[in-house]
């Protein structure tokens, strides 16, 4: 089985900084692409930023020069960077990641827990 466990949300004033983290623990053999998702109350679950295994980025454009993702393969782990935060930015914050399993063929989707992060203006 495999595990993401997201942390680093919280309260932060507008123009804050948050580090969001994301850990993937298990039976892994590697891992491809990781993501952050957010969803706000009562909005559907959006994408964020992408990174894939090789280092590539894309971002949402709501988020270009503010957020930066990065990931750690030697720790299974993605990270989100949060700087100049808005008030438009709260919401739940998921990561998932697409992970080939020891023994087992394919690659397989798991999302984590979600972590709320609350922007005050």
């Amino acid at each position: 089985q495999v595990q993401l466990v997201e942390s680093g949300g919280g309260l932060v004033q507008a123009g804050g900084s948050l580090r969001l983290s994301c850990a993937a623990s298990g039976s892994i053999s590697s891992i491809n692409a990781m993501r952050w998702y957010c969803q706000a109350p009562g909005k559907q679950r959006e994408l964020v930023a992408a990174i894939t295994s090789s280092g590539s980025t894309n971002y949402a454009d709501s988020v270009k020069g503010r957020f930066t993702i990065s990931r750690d393969n030697a720790k299974n782990t993605v990270y989100l960077q949060m700087n100049s935060l808005k008030p438009e930015d709260t919401a739940v914050y998921y990561c998932n990641a697409d992970v080939l399993r020891v023994g087992v063929p394919g690659s397989y989707r798991y999302w984590g827990q979600g972590t709320q992060v609350t922007v005050s203006s």
